[in-house]
């Protein structure tokens, strides 16, 4: 199965570098990998144009202009640009355990959804790492927190994919993959989220309501996630708002979504 890989990105070339270096690591590659930037400057244009020359499958950048964070908007726009049916999610400030991919196309079911956990990486592990950019998955897993989240059983997955975080709010949207149909069932992630948080619950719950199966993948799918700071949750009571009612109306799709990019 052929699969594309989503990267969110926003002006953190640095992370964005190990996060790519760790794609070109897989044990099996996506198909394509789509960089979808929320409005960064030339510093991670330029180094997605030195990438593209080393990377053995299409690396395409999917760019907007910065406007605030628009997260929901730069998804849609890759989510569109994708030309295979299964789209795996992630964020430009992780670093893929090497069988990440190949993880996430064997636990792809029909009429499903997938979403994962990631590692925490302290803060003088992740300034060590983007100096040195070493990403030795051994190096990481013994100096990351939540070391139950890095433990690779795939053989656990199946048990534990309906079993495990069975509520469709409990997601990772750095750690997601979709069937693109599904998505349009759905129009995609909703635009009128902005700022921090939420975002990718509320697609969930849609997804659900539509009758598209949440799976938690444990034991596979590992990730780990560079030390930063928070973002601004200015919007969070906003963006909870907008969560509750999409809960309480059983919503399965919105009008500000992935329409809102196809020409008519």
């Amino acid at each position: 199965m052929q699969v594309s890989l989503s990267i969110s990105t926003y002006n953190w070339p640095a992370a964005l570098e190990v996060c790519l270096l760790s794609v070109l690591g897989q044990t099996v590659l996506p198909a394509e990998v789509l960089v979808a930037d929320d409005g960064s400057g030339t510093a991670t244009r330029d180094l997605i144009l030195s990438y593209q020359q080393r990377f053995p499958v299409p690396l395409k950048h999917i760019w907007q202009a910065d406007e605030g964070f628009r997260l929901a908007g730069i998804r849609n726009k890759a989510i569109l640009a994708a030309t295979q049916p299964y789209i795996v999610q992630i964020d430009g400030d992780v670093i893929l355990h090497p069988q990440f991919v190949e993880d996430h196309i064997r636990f792809a079911r029909p009429g499903c959804f997938a979403t994962g956990s990631r590692v925490l990486m302290g803060e003088a592990l992740s300034k060590e790492v983007l100096t040195t950019k070493n990403i030795n998955a051994t190096l990481l897993r013994k100096n990351s927190k939540n070391f139950f989240n890095s433990l690779h059983m795939p053989w656990i997955s199946g048990f534990l994919a309906h079993r495990y975080k069975k509520d469709p709010f409990d997601v990772k949207g750095c750690n997601m993959a979709f069937w693109k149909t599904d998505l349009e069932k759905v129009n995609g992630y909703n635009e009128v989220f902005t700022g921090w948080g939420r975002e990718d619950s509320e697609l969930a719950i849609r997804l659900v309501n539509a009758g598209v199966r949440k799976r938690f993948l444990k034991g596979g799918g590992i990730m780990y996630h560079i030390h930063h700071r928070e973002a601004s949750r200015g919007r969070e009571a906003e963006n909870d708002r907008l969560l509750a009612q999409t809960r309480l109306e059983r919503r399965t799709f919105v009008e500000e979504g992935l329409s809102r990019h196809i020409a008519h």
